[in-house]
């Protein structure tokens, strides 16, 4: 005799079972098709023929799209290494002892709750009108024009942006991690004559390392993926000096009749981002054994 479902268990079914339907359906079947797309020279409409694996020879010479992982992965390492510096001082700060610190987390956090886009057009406008302005101003010289004009530095105005955006949710996980740091071990290490500096590297720094960790890779594999910044900053210019990967298979996949070399593109970088992690997870877990 067949056991009678409980309202619990319908419950639980009624939610899982329209949640992998949709993820399916919008995550897991587009991956698959891009996969298949990958052995075909595809345009985006029309017929297309299988080709092998020809799209994925020719990405390695493509100077565009080395030009576009080199630029990706210039971007993704500066912005890793200024988040998450700057995101642990903040932590620090706005987990000490001060005033309103509360209401301080909360504003610190208004920037990751803005959409990419609306960032980005917010500070194109500042890059493009306002610095150029105090610049002639003032006249102070580097900022007299846009730097989104320059092909040596546009990406630094990008980088701005995409580091401004990003340090608000990493500051939310450093002060979690912060908080579970005991407070009878600072007045141990107080007790032993540890100053601040060495009581933030000795016990502060170890103890928070596995969310050192989380932030690490979730910075890097979003600073990977840059993509909105990009769409309302430069639209890869000037002189595609700030082309990304993720924005280079969206335009010529979709603009530019490229849609089966773009899959091909987008597997090996979904390949390389997953190799990235597993590395930084395995570096970074010996150094926490270590600690």
């Amino acid at each position: 005799m067949k056991k009678k479902m409980s309202n619990r268990d319908k419950t639980f079914w009624a939610v899982v079972i329209p949640v992998v339907v949709l993820f399916f359906a919008f995550n897991t079947l587009p991956m698959i098709k891009g996969v298949i797309y990958s052995f075909t020279n595809y345009k985006g409409y029309g017929s297309y023929d299988y080709v092998g694996l020809r799209n994925y020879t020719d990405l390695f010479t493509d100077a565009r799209v080395g030009k576009s992982y080199l630029f990706t992965f210039k971007y993704a390492i500066a912005g890793t290494v200024l988040v998450n510096v700057l995101s642990l001082v903040m932590a620090v700060a706005l987990n000490s002892n001060i005033r309103g610190k509360s209401a301080l987390r909360g504003i610190y956090f208004v920037p990751n709750i803005l959409g990419g886009l609306v960032i980005g057009y917010i500070f194109s406008f500042i890059f493009t009108y306002i610095l150029p302005a105090v610049g002639n101003t003032f006249n102070i010289g580097f900022i007299q024009n846009s730097i989104l004009a320059s092909e040596k530095y546009a990406w630094i105005g990008v980088l701005i942006v995409g580091v401004w955006q990003a340090v608000a949710m990493n500051t939310i996980i450093y002060i979690s991690g912060l908080q579970t740091v005991p407070e009878d071990v600072y007045e141990a290490s107080m007790l032993d004559g540890a100053g601040k500096w060495k009581q933030f590297w000795k016990v502060t720094f170890p103890l928070v390392m596995p969310f050192v960790t989380i932030n690490l890779v979730l910075s890097t594999k979003n600073f990977l993926m840059v993509f909105d910044q990009i769409m309302s900053l430069t639209k890869g210019g000037p002189a595609q000096s700030t082309e990304s990967i993720s924005y280079l298979i969206y335009r010529n996949g979709m603009d530019g009749g490229q849609f089966g070399f773009q899959s091909a593109n987008a597997v090996i970088f979904f390949v390389v981002i997953v190799a990235i992690s597993l590395f930084q997870m395995g570096i970074m877990n010996k150094k926490e054994e270590q600690l």
